[in-house]
């Protein structure tokens, strides 16, 4: 594929020449990219019509601008990225259908955008295959629609980090100066500390330019503002709400996380605490191709003197995937999105040369013919765990929603408050506040807790034979759903 008469294709990827036009580059780039967001909005929607509700973080998320729920307590981890973007509709309508699809249509034109950023440095079938590889993983599919920020990180660090390398070579071009600052404030908006992380290859690739490092910083700043002001109004100050974090966390340190990771590759949304068996081989395949292809492609780009456009990103995915892989005990597959996100461009890369590089036409042919049978076959596996993550989500989400019809029956209406165990969903979903004395979202204290219960509707949580807390002991014993509620003296339950 020739790119005007001075472009050179090498090992995948194309230097642009001086007699490149922008039109044939646009014609024959920008259909694939938006074949691939298309098709992953549409596999998006599907996840969206089978009625799955809101998640325990999303409900989180989601109550901090809802206007019909009041706000869960926000523990020092979280950024309020994720709630801002999703005001446009959580602030006037309760559908999570209605949310679900806004945000899978907003994913795909996001990873088309993101997508499109790098088409000076990569060839469109492999950028399109690449965008392809990542939106086809089912945590990809599953986490789009989900109001959840991981996936926005992975977007953030797509942009951040092909418009660096764009204002990199050419100064002059003012959207990659843009878009540095406005990728780098993405992820800092949605996870302060995963944005640190992903950009520390830039970081040191930015020491010599001045002007690049100061752009980026500034993005950083920007996206994080918030998150730090907040720190010091509500949690002590900045390293006080790090410590915080750190401990809810598990304490950052040394833990070698990468079994763990794998665990929850057969569909676990959380792994903690993470043990069981491994999944099937044939459906962790894809995690341990990864690193070979991926090198494949950065050695063919340095035979093509091109390395930087593959290097650059796969060094990136790297450090944003060091924390989760060995310094947290637990694992979910979210956290990884963004290395996927930037490591799927070199494995893109790898995988054109496997197909482009032997000699002789049976051979590519042969060789394209097997690409395309992994390919079918990954497809397959990938869509086998998402429905059986989406069904097995959809379970517990339908046990919160029974329990609130439970406990509306009982009288337990707004003005009301939950607190024990699983209280910060299900009250999202009874229209109730929460409200803990201890765990991660301890945010009160008994004493405070009995007074609320003499002036609004109040239950009390428990599992199945579990004890209640002590000043619940003598209070009304109900069962609701699959657990069991104590509620407050006073609640008038419905005739």
């Amino acid at each position: 594929m020739v790119y005007g008469s001075h472009a050179t294709k090498t090992g995948g990827l194309f230097t642009p020449g001086p007699a490149q036009a922008a039109r044939p580059r646009r014609l024959l780039g920008e259909p694939w990219l938006a074949a691939v967001a298309l098709v992953f909005i549409a596999a998006q929607l599907v996840v969206a019509s089978s009625g799955i509700g809101l998640g325990w973080d999303e409900t989180v998320y989601v109550s901090q601008v809802s206007g019909h729920t009041p706000a869960a307590f926000f523990s020092a981890p979280r950024a309020r990225g994720i709630s801002l973007l999703v005001a446009p509709i959580a602030s006037w309508s309760d559908s999570t259908t209605l949310l679900r699809v806004y945000l899978a249509v907003l994913s795909g034109v996001a990873l088309y955008l993101g997508l499109r950023v790098w088409r000076a440095h990569v060839m469109p079938g492999v950028l399109a295959l690449s965008g392809a590889l990542f939106a086809s993983l089912w945590v990809t599919l599953f986490y789009g629609p989900e109001a959840m920020p991981n996936y926005w990180v992975a977007i953030g660090a797509l942009v951040g980090v092909g418009c660096f390398l764009r204002a990199r070579e050419n100064g002059r071009d003012r959207a990659a100066w843009w878009g540095v600052f406005a990728g780098a404030a993405l992820m800092a908006w949605m996870r302060p500390m995963d944005a640190v992380y992903v950009v520390l290859p830039l970081l040191a690739l930015g020491l010599r330019r001045p002007r690049l490092l100061l752009v980026l910083a500034a993005g950083l700043m920007a996206g994080a503002g918030e998150w730090v002001i907040e720190a010091y109004v509500s949690y002590g100050g900045l390293a006080q709400r790090l410590s915080d974090a750190s401990r809810i966390q598990g304490g950052l340190g040394w833990h070698l996380a990468v079994i763990d990771q794998l665990r929850s590759l057969g569909g676990r949304t959380l792994c903690r605490p993470c043990t069981g068996s491994l999944p099937s081989p044939v459906v962790t395949l894809w995690w341990y191709a990864l690193p070979p292809l991926a090198a494949l492609g950065a050695v063919a780009a340095v035979r093509a003197r091109r390395a930087l456009p593959v290097l650059l990103p796969g060094a990136c995915a790297v450090t944003a995937a060091v924390p989760y892989l060995f310094l947290i005990g637990y694992a979910a597959p979210r956290f990884l999105l963004p290395a996927y996100a930037l490591l799927v461009l070199p494995v893109g890369n790898g995988l054109v040369h496997l197909v482009t590089a032997p000699a002789g036409r049976i051979a590519r042919t042969v060789c394209a013919g097997l690409l395309a049978i992994g390919l079918v076959g990954h497809l397959a596996v990938q869509g086998v765990v998402l429905q059986r993550t989406v069904h097995g989500s959809g379970a517990s989400r339908s046990d919160w929603s029974r329990t609130a019809e439970a406990l509306h029956k009982l009288g337990v209406r707004q003005p009301c408050l939950l607190s024990g165990y699983e209280a910060v969903p299900i009250a999202f979903y009874t229209g109730c506040g929460s409200a803990q004395t201890s765990g991660h979202d301890a945010s009160t204290t008994t004493a405070e807790l009995k007074r609320a219960a003499q002036r609004q509707a109040f239950a009390v949580l428990v599992p199945r034979g579990g004890r209640p807390p002590a000043y619940a002991r003598k209070w009304s014993k109900e069962r609701v759903g699959v657990l069991q509620a104590y509620v407050a003296p006073g609640v008038r339950r419905e005739r």
